[in-house]
C-alpha cells in the first residue's frame, strides 16, 4: 500500500495524480497535509501572489425549464405563477446596472425554455455589446444544445452564430458530475457528460475559452467525482480550452432531490484534491457563494487562486435557500485577511488592478 505522504510528495516532484491515489487522498490524507500541498501546487501555477475576483451579473432571462433537474430549485413550468421571461429591455436595464457598478462581465444564464425562439438570444447578444464595452461570458453546454434543437442547426454553426453577435466565451454549467449513471439520478432529462464535454471540445475548437465546474455533494461517491476530474483534464489535454475549474455544493434547500448540505470539510478536502489532479489548468476557483465568506477565504489556502465575482445578482443558488453577499470591499479585505494579495481580474484572468 502507497503512503498517501509518498502520493503528495510525489505531487510536489512533478508526477502526476492518477486516479487510484487520488482516490487515497480522499480516503487517507488529512485534511492541513491536503491543503499545505494543494497551496504549494497552487503558488507554482501563481507566481505573482495575486487571490483574484472579477465583478459580473448573472442574468437569468429566464426560469422556464423543460429539463426539471431534481437538484435545482429554480425551474418553474410554463404554467407556473412565478413562470417568467425577460424582456430584451429587462436585460439591458440589468446590463447598465451591473455596467454602471463597474462590471466587466456579464453572465447569461436561464432555463431550457421551448417557446424561446434562437433568435431572442442572438438579438440580446447584438444589442448588449452595441450598446456597452463589456465581456459576455453565457450559455452552458445544455442552453447550446437546446439551441442546435430549436434552430435545426449545428453545435459549430450555433457556436458561429453567437460568437458573430457577441458572445465571448461559454461557461461550465450543467457539468454537475460527468458520470452518467449519477445524472441519471439527479437529472435525468439534462444532456450526457459525453455530450457535455463534446460542445466543450467544439467550442474551443471554435475559439471560445471556458470554465469547467464540478457540483458535488448530491449523490455521487469519490470515485465519481474523481472520474469527473479525469474527465477535464483529459479534454484539457487536448485542447488547453479550460480557463478555470469550480467546484461547488450542491444546496438541497426546496429540491426534489433533497437531502442534507455537504459538510465544509468535504468541499475543502475536494477542493484541494482538485488543485493536485487538475495539474494542466491554471485557476481553481473558491466558492463563497455556497460556502459563506470564512470558508471561500479558507479556499485560498486550500488551492483556490481566485474567489469568482461578487455577483451583483444570482438567483438559483439562493431559490435552493442559501444567500451569501459579499461586496468589492469585503473580497478585498477577506483576501487581505487571508495574508494574499487581492486584485480585481476581467474573465481573461489580467489584472486590472492589484490592492497592495
Amino acid at each position: 500500500m502507497i503512503n498517501y505522504r509518498k502520493i503528495l510528495n510525489n505531487i510536489l516532484m512533478g508526477k502526476r495524480l492518477d486516479k487510484k491515489d487520488a482516490l487515497t487522498l480522499y480516503q487517507e490524507a488529512p485534511l492541513p497535509e491536503l491543503g499545505d500541498t494543494a497551496n504549494q501546487i497552487s503558488g507554482r501555477f501563481n507566481k505573482t501572489g495575486f487571490s483574484t475576483f472579477v465583478i459580473d451579473r448573472n442574468i437569468n432571462y429566464t426560469n422556464i425549464c423543460q429539463t426539471q433537474c431534481k437538484f435545482c430549485a429554480f425551474y418553474r413550468k410554463t404554467d407556473s405563477p412565478d413562470a417568467y421571461v425577460l424582456s430584451s429591455e429587462e436585460i439591458l436595464r440589468k446590463v447598465e446596472e451591473a455596467y454602471n457598478a463597474g462590471a466587466t462581465q456579464i453572465m447569461l444564464q436561464g432555463g431550457l425554455n421551448p417557446d424561446l425562439p434562437f433568435d431572442y438570444y442572438i438579438d440580446i447578444l447584438k444589442k448588449i455589446k452595441s450598446k456597452f464595452r463589456i465581456y459576455i461570458h453565457s450559455f452552458s453546454p445544455p442552453e447550446i444544445i437546446h439551441f442546435t434543437k430549436i434552430s435545426n442547426f449545428s453545435i459549430p454553426m450555433v457556436l458561429n452564430k453567437l460568437k458573430d453577435a457577441g458572445l465571448d466565451s461559454i461557461p461550465g454549467g450543467g457539468a454537475e458530475i460527468l458520470v452518467d449513471h449519477v445524472r441519471k439520478t439527479i437529472s435525468p432529462k439534462k444532456i450526457s457528460g459525453t455530450e457535455w464535454l463534446g460542445v466543450m471540445e467544439q467550442a474551443h475548437n471554435a475559439g471560445f475559452k471556458t470554465t469547467a465546474t464540478m457540483m458535488m455533494g448530491s449523490v455521487e461517491n469519490f470515485g465519481d467525482r474523481i472520474m469527473h476530474m479525469e474527465f477535464i483534464r483529459s479534454l484539457q489535454d487536448k485542447t488547453s480550452g479550460f480557463r478555470a475549474f469550480i467546484p461547488w455544493t450542491f444546496q438541497p434547500g426546496f429540491t426534489e432531490l433533497g437531502g442534507t448540505k455537504n459538510s465544509r470539510y468535504d468541499y475543502l478536502k475536494t477542493l484541494a484534491i482538485s488543485r493536485l489532479f487538475l495539474d494542466n489548468i491554471i485557476n481553481i476557483q473558491g466558492s463563497w457563494v455556497t460556502q459563506g465568506k470564512d470558508i471561500g477565504q479558507l479556499s485560498l489556502w486550500f488551492g483556490a487562486n481566485d474567489l469568482g465575482s461578487i455577483m451583483l445578482e444570482e438567483n438559483v443558488v439562493k431559490a435552493a435557500g442559501t444567500s451569501y453577499q459579499i461586496t468589492r470591499n469585503e473580497i478585498i479585505q477577506l483576501i487581505r485577511d487571508a495574508s494574499k494579495i487581492p486584485a480585481e481580474r476581467n474573465t481573461e484572468y489580467n489584472i486590472i488592478k492589484i490592492f497592495n
